[in-house]
């Protein structure tokens, strides 16, 4: 006989659905923002209440048992379902409402598009708190189960066909840049000494930077000597070395001065990228969402225009 509804913990759905999408209790617990003990002592009780360990070790990870992999799909399904009932609100008030939202962006987006809104938020809307979540390949899954409100990323790493509701924000362009001080790189280089001198390259998760991906098209070779996972943090290695790297405009106007940056002119085929934010499907509308969507779209509206 199935449990009585009535003494399940609907939270547990919540968790089952991350340890199947997730294959992994660390990275489970990373995805529901638990501690891992929390998202371990959950699938204690999924397993018991399943009558199945559902997870079990499979070489150095871990994979789902024949009924786990039976689970996905409904389990799935069921949290779009869930998220789209608790969504239905007939209005949101942010000053008074308590409300939780989860963006995906880059540190670049945050630093230079979202900053303002995160400081406002402390100050007029108390009750509303923003969870920022870096940028993975598991975006377009999270946007389709509702586990996140708004997803910012560049419109260049979008599939073609673009299902989920969209909409451009804002342009920027790529500059070469180099500590203030640099002892060898004047105010312009050529192409040849750009592929020369020591560079600093950003590589992070499954989706390669696009000005990575231009170059790399272009065929043009860089002597790469230092990697780093973050945007933010790449300006700041720069200074009293000899290293150059490749910088979004916005994000170099940002921090030229607290780095001791400097841009340099060199002929690079790259072209300027547009950032996108995307949104999950809202058949009966979310008021909360279409709030937050508000207060990006004017952010980005305050951009001054860059000239190409």
């Amino acid at each position: 006989m199935p449990p009585d509804l009535g003494h399940v913990d609907l939270n547990l759905l919540a968790a089952l659905d991350a340890l199947l999408s997730e294959r992994s209790v660390t990275r489970a617990a990373q995805r529901r923002m638990v501690g891992q003990p929390a998202m371990s002592t959950s699938l204690g009780r999924l397993r018991r209440l399943f009558d199945d360990p559902l997870l079990v070790r499979a070489g150095r990870g871990m994979r789902l048992t024949p009924l786990a992999e039976s689970l996905e799909e409904p389990v799935r399904q069921l949290m779009v379902d869930t998220n789209a009932i608790l969504s239905v609100r007939r209005q949101f008030d942010p000053a008074t409402d308590e409300r939780a939202f989860t963006i995906v962006a880059s540190d670049y987006v945050v630093l230079t598009l979202l900053r303002p809104l995160l400081r406002r938020l402390t100050t007029e809307t108390p009750r509303v708190r923003v969870h920022v979540r870096p940028v993975g390949g598991d975006y377009a899954d999270l946007l389709r189960t509702g586990q996140v409100d708004l997803v910012i990323v560049p419109w260049e790493v979008l599939p073609n066909h673009v299902v989920f509701p969209h909409e451009r924000l804002f342009s920027d362009q790529f500059v070469c840049v180099v500590g203030a001080e640099h002892p060898t790189i004047g105010d312009r280089m050529t192409l040849a000494q750009f592929q020369e001198e020591p560079y600093l390259a950003y590589h992070a998760g499954p989706l390669q930077p696009i000005a990575e991906q231009q170059l790399d098209a272009a065929g043009i070779s860089r002597n790469i000597e230092v990697t780093t996972q973050t945007f933010v943090l790449a300006p700041f290695l720069l200074e009293g070395t000899r290293l150059m790297t490749l910088l979004h405009l916005r994000l170099f106007d940002t921090v030229q001065a607290p780095a001791r940056l400097r841009t340099v002119e060199v002929d690079l085929p790259l072209r300027p990228i547009t950032e996108v934010m995307l949104w999950p499907r809202e058949p009966r509308g979310d008021p909360g969402r279409s709030w937050l969507r508000e207060q990006v779209r004017r952010l980005a509206g305050s951009f001054p225009h860059q000239s190409s």
